[in-house]
């Protein structure tokens, strides 16, 4: 699988495990086994997101003796992550509220 559109670049972060492993790997480096602990999936669906996380370059892989180490992409991910982050500060307040007050038993 390969990233050719915006549609295969966006669904990594619509995606629930794709997105939890995103911002697991936004606080630090880590091993598939690291992060199924981190995110509570099991190792094979962790892999199988990990496959299409690199497919996109959103993430990196590197090999440290036996494990391999993922992080996210530092080039081009981590500045869309703080702009994200940035526009949901500045623009989401309303929109926090009003699914705050929406999910509300």
């Amino acid at each position: 699988m390969k990233c050719l559109s915006y549609a295969d670049f966006f669904s990594n972060f619509a995606n629930k495990t794709r997105l939890n492993i995103i911002m697991a790997l936004k606080e630090k480096p880590l091993s598939v086994t690291e992060i199924g602990n981190h995110i509570k999936e099991e190792q094979s669906k962790v892999s199988h997101n990990l496959k299409k996380l690199s497919a996109c370059h959103i993430i990196i892989a590197e090999q440290k003796g036996k494990n391999r180490i993922y992080s996210l992409n530092k080039e081009t991910v981590m500045p869309i992550l703080q702009l994200i982050e940035e526009h949901i500060k500045n623009n989401c307040k309303k929109c926090d509220k009003h699914e705050t007050k929406k999910h509300i038993p």
